[in-house]
């Protein structure tokens, strides 16, 4: 019973995937399938993950204690809305010492320029004197350096005006950088720094928060070194997502870094593409299974991949590699030989016959025909020799050939 029930579901499972078994003149069964319309695509695959293509790390310029954060994670900031503040104290009280050291300044320039032009009358009445030799040389001297003194004192104002204007134009700016605003538009993603936390910005800015622009997502996938000289920039990508498999995101190929990350022994270069985000429904860390085009065709005639191998394995199987091989050999100076010529095995009156097709697209699983074959004709994939035959066991395909049905 248990036999006849597997029996069963193994027949099931034949006329689910489509295959058939048709049994030759010398007792052994070919598995075959019929040649289909459909769409192929040659890809190679690799997990991504979500990165937001535009962001920004904020920071602070100044040090000091973090008094407030205006905004959570998750909220939707403006560019120039105020994020945070630091507590501006001792800032206040630079600007405010600067601004009176100023005040003084100009206290003192407006008295010199007082006794600036008290000293020039003197001299100017000095000189008029002494053309009249009516004061002495003396006078006519000390007229004269008080007058220049006066104008190297102002001179000398004037220039600790401009040093204290620009230590408190310091100052005012480092007070501006006690409230921080954000650079861009965006969404706050992290939080590094919390309310009350004390930021030293001397050496390296602190980072308060980041923003990021989630519109618009970047997705990082790791290629192995065997695939990626297959990639080519500006070619055709789609993925999945786990969330919602059955929707197809597209993009095209825009970056592969050339430093590579070596995870085991196993070398894997990065490939970067973008993809739209409107709707929010990729997040930042998500996995992504990525497939890069390399070819595509529809309404193609497909058969399975295994078809390709069977006709080469059946020679094998008549123990007609050798001579296959001497005729290789022979024929060695005729030129290279097409790559997408082929050789697959057709059913004809319930036999197979070789006949040569033309290939196009191929993958792991299908392959495209494109000359030589009709869409809904058999093909053969595989083969099957009744139980008895060498030493009675039952003989399916040999390692490495193909089996009842391809791997997918």
């Amino acid at each position: 019973m248990i036999a006849a029930a597997f029996g069963l579901s193994a027949l099931a499972l034949a006329v689910w995937l489509g295959f058939r078994e048709s049994a030759g003149g010398d007792g052994q069964s070919w598995v075959t399938a019929r040649a289909q319309l459909g769409d192929l695509e040659d890809t190679t695959t690799a997990l991504g993950t979500f990165q937001p293509r535009d962001f920004v790390d904020v920071g602070t310029q100044v040090s000091g204690q973090l008094r407030r954060v205006f905004v959570q994670i998750g909220d939707t900031v403006a560019q120039g809305q105020l994020l945070a503040e630091i507590d501006p104290t001792i800032y206040i009280t630079r600007v405010d010492a600067g601004r009176a050291q100023l005040q003084n300044l100009h206290a003192q320039l407006t008295e010199k320029q007082a006794q600036f032009a008290l000293a020039k009358e003197q001299y100017e009445r000095q000189t008029r004197m002494r053309r009249a030799q009516a004061t002495s040389e003396e006078a006519y001297q000390s007229a004269e350096t008080a007058w220049k003194t006066t104008q190297a004192q102002i001179a000398q104002l004037r220039a600790q005006i401009q040093q204290v204007e620009s230590n408190l134009r310091g100052d005012e700016a480092n007070l501006g950088y006690t409230r921080i605003h954000a650079p861009m538009s965006g969404t706050v993603v992290s939080q590094p720094a919390r309310q009350g936390q004390t930021l030293n910005a001397s050496q390296l800015a602190p980072v308060i928060l980041r923003i990021a622009d989630l519109s618009t997502m970047t997705v990082w996938t790791q290629v192995s070194e065997a695939d990626v000289n297959k990639l080519r920039i500006g070619q055709d990508v789609y993925f999945t997502t786990l969330g919602q498999p059955d929707r197809r995101w597209y993009g095209n190929l825009h970056q592969i870094l050339p430093t590579p990350e070596v995870i085991n022994n196993v070398v894997l270069y990065d490939a970067l593409f973008d993809v739209p985000n409107p709707d929010g429904s990729l997040g930042i860390q998500m996995s992504a299974q990525v497939f890069f085009v390399h070819e595509a065709v529809k309404d193609a005639i497909l058969i399975p991949a295994a078809a390709l191998a069977v006709a080469e394995a059946r020679e094998r199987d008549r123990g007609a590699a050798k001579a296959s091989r001497k005729k290789k050999d022979d024929g060695a100076g005729a030129g290279p030989r097409d790559k997408n010529a082929a050789t697959i095995l057709v059913m004809k009156g319930g036999k197979p016959e070789p006949r040569p097709v033309t290939t196009g697209v191929k993958n792991r699983v299908q392959a495209q025909v494109v000359s030589g074959l009709e869409a809904g004709e058999e093909v053969v994939i595989g083969f099957r020799q009744p139980e008895g035959a060498r030493g009675g066991a039952a003989k399916q395909s040999e390692p490495g050939r193909p089996m009842i049905r391809p791997r997918i």
